[in-house]
């Protein structure tokens, strides 16, 4: 799934909107935009300035950002802008003082204007602009972090939402109040998934006086004129209904739907599932299987290849060399020497035996942990589910 640049800049100009953002400048590659309070909080992250507004109450001033949605366009815009106004410029005339500057049009009689700092460190350069006034410029593509940051604000900010419809003009010089209906509406995510995937929306509606339950409860809220505050003139009616016993069966209603469903794709999902386990386990049992000699570790870890999970808790003493018989030593040094040489080599086979040992046991367990982690990826890959997820919800006052 993907978006064009286009849907990026209706997705986030929505979002702007409804947060009643002050729109400065908009073109088709770019918007440039001063942030209301609510929308600066959540996408600033300024906590402490905010906490400092909030408890000295100073006049809070809001950050300005320009959205790019098609750099390419947008950087194209740029020169275009540049070459324009370079070409509407007045030409430079020479410097009347006889120097080799020029001046861009200005009189010969007054004298060209320089800064402080230019007189002693000659050119300065332009410092950014700091404070309010400053115009932050990002790239909001799609995948972007600025993207990803607005879609996690949409997403915690509808989550829930408290609506009432608009009465007629009519009706609010009418002599008796009109009555609402609660209703809680509540918008599930349906995932079909397996090595494939599948998504669904369900909007589904319930009244909290009767209990009716509509679905593609959207439709009937797009003929309406919603807005979070109350009208005058206008009663709201008590709930019969609890919350949760709308939520549970708004639930039981679209488990009842699913059911309903064909799920031959999880049967075909559950037939690549076992074959690729087939291919999995035929695999690595051949490299379980190899000859590994019996060794023990540091920790009493004992490897055996007729029985695995057999460890001993006892440790045999390393054997003794006896290279020279101290009771019968003889004062010749020769002979004790020639022992002595005849020992060494005997140890350092037997040390790099052991060492390979207990490194084919070290390779050994790691292949069955990566045999083991291979297995669970694949079963969490290719075994079908439904997962439901409820993304938002809301109560709504109707007529």
């Amino acid at each position: 799934m993907t978006m064009s640049p286009h849907e990026v800049q209706a997705y986030v100009l929505t979002y702007l909107e409804a947060l009643d953002c002050q729109i400065i400048e908009r073109s088709p590659a770019h918007v440039t935009v001063k942030l209301s309070p609510e929308a600066d909080k959540a996408l600033t992250n300024r906590p402490y300035y905010w906490g400092f507004v909030e408890r000295t109450g100073a006049p809070a001033e809001t950050m300005s950002f320009t959205f790019i949605f098609d750099p390419d366009s947008y950087q194209q815009a740029i020169e275009a802008a540049e070459a324009t106004a370079a070409q509407a410029s007045p030409p430079a005339v020479p410097n009347p003082d006889g120097t080799n500057g020029v001046t861009n049009g200005s009189p010969q009689g007054e004298p060209p204007k320089e800064a402080i700092l230019g007189r002693y460190f000659g050119i300065t350069p332009s410092l950014p602009q700091l404070g309010p006034g400053r115009i932050l410029r990002e790239e909001v593509v799609y995948g972007s972090r600025r993207l990803q940051q607005i879609f996690g604000a949409a997403r915690e900010g509808g989550a829930f939402v408290n609506l009432f419809e608009q009465a007629a003009k009519r009706q609010l010089r009418a002599t008796a109040p009109a009555v609402y209906e609660p209703w809680l509406g509540v918008c599930f995510k349906v995932e079909f998934a397996c090595d494939l995937k599948r998504e669904e929306l369900h909007f589904l509606g319930i009244s909290l006086r009767s209990g009716e339950i509509i679905e593609k409860f959207g439709t009937k809220l797009n003929r309406r004129d919603l807005s979070p505050r109350l009208a005058e003139n206008m009663h709201v009616q008590t709930a019969k209904v609890s919350l949760f016993d709308a939520g549970a069966a708004l639930e039981s209603h679209l488990t009842n739907r699913l059911l309903e469903l064909d799920y031959s794709w999880a049967e075909k999902a559950q037939e690549r599932l076992d074959l690729e386990l087939d291919v999995l386990d035929t695999y690595y049992e051949a490299v379980l299987r190899e000859d590994t000699p019996e060794v023990e570790l540091p920790g009493n870890i004992t490897s055996d290849t007729e029985n695995e999970n057999v460890h001993s808790d006892r440790t045999p003493p390393a054997p003794l060399i006896k290279v020279v018989d101290i009771t019968n030593a003889k004062p010749i040094g020769a002979d004790v020497e020639l022992a002595a040489e005849a020992a060494v080599p005997i140890d350092s086979e037997t040390d790099a035996e052991e060492e390979k040992a207990k490194q084919a046991v070290i390779d050994r367990e790691a292949m069955k942990l990566q045999y083991e982690t291979r297995r669970t990826e694949m079963i969490w890959q290719y075994e079908p589910k439904v997962k439901v997820t409820a993304i938002s919800s809301g109560m709504f006052h109707l007529r």
